[in-house]
């Protein structure tokens, strides 16, 4: 009976160093997965977070670039100085007729007896202290103690004059001079001008003498051209 007892308790004992021995190894496996699934779950962590910090940094290089980027810097200076070009080019206002005077080039206003085609200045001064601006034909009427004649315009362009305080420009009047048989005369004493885009006149002595009267020509020997041409 004793040795049944002795064999049965060597065999529970053996079998629990068995188990033991089992158990052991298996927490043994357990930590080494451990150990070798953080090292694999770090550097995933590492680059995930790498690409959020690159991510961060070119949000924020974007950022600086459309806030302080050449466009911005460009667009802001080059209007400003077209806006103030602008302004400056655009500040001079037309001329009106009571801001300027009005002569002829010759100073007396004579004019050759010639019968021939002949060309006669007239001034307008800017008698005002500030620039301005004048552009197109003027208006251009011969009077007579009979009627009168509006002239017709050339075929020249008009340019756009800017006078200074106290400056002058010019246009021209062409006149065929009346002779004895070359047709109706027209008995001119004075020619009222009307600067361009203006609608107050100014009226001057002629100095030119008769003109052959062609108020129905397609192509007058007599006509007017544009201011500053």
């Amino acid at each position: 009976m004793r040795l049944f007892h002795a064999a049965t308790a060597l065999a529970a004992t053996s079998a629990l160093a068995l188990t033991l021995t089992a158990c052991g190894n298996g927490s043994g496996n357990d930590a080494s997965g451990d150990q070798s699934s953080a090292p694999a779950s770090s550097p995933s962590a590492s680059a995930t977070g790498g690409a959020q910090t690159e991510n961060a940094g070119a949000t924020k290089d974007a950022g600086s670039s459309t806030g302080g980027g050449s466009t911005g810097s460009s667009t802001g200076g080059g209007t400003g100085t077209t806006t103030g070009g602008s302004g400056g080019g655009t500040g001079a206002g037309r001329c009106h007729t009571a801001g300027l005077g009005f002569s002829f080039g010759s100073g007396d206003g004579k004019v050759s007896s010639s019968d021939d085609q002949q060309q006669l200045a007239v001034v307008l001064k800017n008698k005002t202290s500030a620039a301005c601006t004048i552009q197109g034909f003027p208006g251009v009427d011969l009077k007579s103690s009979g009627g009168s004649w509006s002239l017709t315009r050339s075929g020249a362009t008009p340019k756009k004059v800017t006078l200074a305080a106290g400056s002058s420009t010019t246009f021209t009047i062409t006149f065929l001079p009346w002779n004895q048989g070359s047709g109706t005369e027209f008995k001119a004493t004075s020619v009222v001008v009307t600067p361009p885009n203006e609608t107050t006149s100014t009226t001057l002595a002629w100095p030119g003498g008769s003109v052959l009267l062609q108020d129905g020509a397609t192509h007058p020997g007599t006509y007017t051209g544009p201011v500053g041409g």
